[in-house]
């Protein structure tokens, strides 16, 4: 498992426990975190494996892994358990995830330094072999997967039109339920 979806021990230790129970409902595990505060939060991000993930989807995993977190008990403190998508501008946690959004703007750092940066930002070029190709202004580089501490798509409005267009056409958005958009006259029409 990569340190991306679950970066510390404690994260490690919760994937392990409840990856199978993600994935056995037919989800995907994203990404783990154990985040501190005063009360820590257990943050879960999933999806289906052709990408997205419902309210009640998000309902049912918390239900499930509630359950197997009240049997094995495996942290001390209080927390709160989160749920929910990656989002828009998710993290990049898999190899796959850097072929499936390849032509999109992503933010990808390194453990080391590599030609003297750690921070990378640019258009994801694809995959070849264990290596993240990656558009950036001096040309395309290529970072190898086990580099990475940390990636994810920038906000675009490309990206947001390509999400919006992917949940119409699985029919997630059924745009008959909204109002029409009325538009204020400009002053030249008056």
């Amino acid at each position: 498992m990569s340190d991306l979806i679950a970066k510390t021990a404690i994260d490690r230790r919760m994937a392990e426990i409840l990856t199978p129970v993600i994935e056995g409902m037919g989800f995907e595990v994203v990404r783990i975190r154990l985040m501190g505060g005063q009360t820590k939060t257990l943050q879960i991000m999933a999806e289906r494996p052709e990408g997205g993930i419902e309210v009640d989807d998000c309902a049912e995993i918390s239900t499930a892994v509630s359950a197997v977190l009240d049997v094995e008990d495996p942290l001390d403190d209080a927390y709160t358990l989160e749920v929910s998508s990656p989002g828009i501008d998710r993290p990049l946690t898999r190899l796959k995830d850097f072929e499936t959004f390849e032509g999109y703007e992503a933010r990808i750092e390194t453990t080391d330094m590599i030609d003297g940066r750690r921070r990378f930002k640019g258009v994801l070029a694809g995959i070849e072999g264990d290596e993240i190709l990656l558009n950036i202004e001096e040309g395309t580089v290529g970072l190898h997967y086990d580099w990475l501490s940390d990636a994810k798509l920038v906000l675009t409005d490309e990206l947001i039109k390509e999400m919006l267009r992917q949940r119409k056409a699985a029919g997630i958005i059924d745009e008959t339920k909204f109002d029409e958009i009325e538009e204020e006259p400009s002053e030249a029409e008056e």
